[in-house]
């Protein structure tokens, strides 16, 4: 078997370039800006989901748009043909059918067919024109749903639990980093949602990094747009240099937070961007908790 499974269709000069970063590499981060480096990309998209880069591969845009999934390992080179071919395979279109099917049955007694579908539709033509993921199927489906979650709590009486809107230009940087940090101190004693007025494709890599340091786990978010549902069914909305695009309803509570946009910036200035974040974020958790308590609700 070729020792760089799919990397063949890059051809014999690169590929020897490649195979002598890995053996000289022993940083899989490093490893990833060489190899861009190395194939003179253009804004590459890379991604490793294993522990070390040389496990699983790179994920590369191509400037048509297209991602391609090269093998960097042999023993996963089998594993990545067998899901993409020599090249890059596109995503099946999503079932939408099957997903407002079971979104119904879900939100049966409290939304209509009517209602699950024209959000689900309105969902996935949202997150389709500004994504590329593998995933948009599931995604559309998470969308939809916090989508239809929110609705319900608006249209409702308030919540057993404070919600909080956090909403920066991308969703992929500082709103991502103030909610990850608000989940993991809170738990389930805070809902916690985000949004972007401008939202990019995925979380930045460095920021998902840089909160996987603090022991902060993003699991599946991702960027979504910034929606009407989202804002009013906040109780507190915290704004990171969106300017005015979140509207303005009686009864919530708004807060902008004057933030360094992480993006661009280099792994120590991410750091201080998301210390300064989490002391916010603390102090903001503490307020909701007060609120809490001087209203004769206790856990």
């Amino acid at each position: 078997m070729d020792p760089m499974g799919s990397l063949t269709s890059l051809g014999d000069p690169t590929r020897a370039r490649i195979l002598r970063l890995i053996r000289e590499s022993e940083d899989g981060k490093a490893l990833v800006s060489r190899i861009a480096d190395a194939l003179e990309l253009r804004q590459p998209t890379i991604s490793h989901h294993m522990k070390s880069l040389r496990d699983e591969g790179i994920v590369v845009r191509e400037p048509d748009g297209r991602r391609v999934w090269y093998s960097i390992a042999p023993d996963y080179a089998a594993r990545v043909d067998a899901l993409l071919g020599d090249g890059a395979r596109p995503a099946p279109d999503p079932d939408l059918g099957r997903i407002a099917t079971d979104l119904t049955l879900r939100y049966r007694g409290v939304f209509g067919p009517e209602t699950v579908r024209a959000k689900l539709v309105e969902s996935y033509e949202l997150l389709a024109g500004r994504s590329r993921s593998p995933m948009l199927a599931s995604r559309t489906a998470a969308f939809t749903a916090a989508r239809l979650d929110a609705l319900k709590r608006s249209q409702g009486t308030p919540g057993a639990v404070p919600s909080v809107l956090f909403v920066c230009v991308q969703n992929a940087g500082r709103s991502q980093i103030a909610a990850g940090i608000l989940r993991q101190l809170a738990g389930d004693r805070v809902l916690v949602r985000t949004a972007g007025s401008e939202p990019a494709g995925d979380v930045r890599s460095a920021i998902v990094g840089a909160l996987d340091e603090i022991g902060v786990s993003l699991g599946d978010e991702f960027p979504k747009p910034l929606t009407d549902e989202a804002v009013r069914a906040a109780d507190v909305v915290v704004t990171m240099g969106c300017g005015d695009a979140c509207p303005i309803y009686p009864g919530r509570r708004y807060v902008d937070w004057e933030l360094d946009d992480p993006v661009g910036k280099s792994p120590a200035q991410i750091r201080v961007i998301r210390d300064d974040i989490d002391g916010r974020v603390r102090t903001l958790l503490q307020e909701l908790v007060a609120e809490r308590s001087s209203a004769g609700l206790t856990e």
